[in-house]
């Protein structure tokens, strides 16, 4: 057994505790944890207990870093995954983690996936196959993006995505203006026929016949 002979700020902003056994400096602690153990000096602790505090201690760190993570925008389970891992968080504690926010419902793969869809459709419109992709490299199931990319309307992506990116073309030049918006449209990924279509569709709409 060891005793705690003193318990310290490790930093100014008091977040995280020194602990001291038997007058040596032996670990730090998140100080919730410190302060969930009800942690006082004199207090006694044997192996066992020691493990439990660190480990707890890990637990809550790699928790933090998963909620700082997904404060920025919603993450796929994958992406999270891979982020803590390369943070140095232990397999086990991201599985915990991980189960941690299912239980939550701050990881859905499904919802993820309805975000990022969403997203790109309101501010990037693009084809569904490169959706599709978007999200396979985001790690979401096959299942899962086959249901969500399947209610993307090319027709419909391929016209906003023209109409928004037209207006800033020269519309004089119906070969130029045909190239560009071409071109464009080909890097959201749509496919050669919908991009003819699209573009015949946008300069007529605007009464340049050529």
């Amino acid at each position: 057994m060891t005793r705690i002979t003193a318990l310290k700020p490790a930093d100014r902003f008091k977040r995280r505790q020194k602990i001291f056994l038997d007058g040596k400096f032996a670990f730090n602690l998140e100080a919730e944890v410190a302060v969930r153990a009800d942690l006082r000096v004199g207090q006694e602790l044997d192996g066992a207990q020691i493990e439990a505090l660190t480990g707890q201690d890990r637990y809550h760190r790699s928790l933090s870093q998963a909620l700082s993570y997904l404060s920025y925008r919603p993450r796929s389970e994958a992406e999270l995954r891979l982020k803590l891992g390369q943070k140095g968080v232990a397999l086990p504690d991201i599985e915990t983690v991980l189960v941690r926010l299912k239980e939550q419902g701050l990881i859905d793969d499904t919802g993820f996936a309805q975000f990022w869809k969403e997203n790109r459709q309101s501010f990037s419109p693009r084809s569904k196959r490169l959706v599709q992709l978007e999200l396979k490299r985001k790690g979401v199931p096959g299942d899962v993006i086959e249901h969500v990319a399947g209610e993307i309307n090319d027709e419909d992506g391929a016209y906003r995505a023209a109409l928004s990116r037209a207006r800033r073309l020269e519309l004089s030049d119906y070969h130029l203006f045909r190239r560009r918006l071409g071109s464009y449209l080909k890097r959201r990924g749509f496919d050669y026929e919908m991009i003819n279509r699209t573009v015949e569709r946008i300069w007529q709409e605007w009464g340049n016949n050529g």
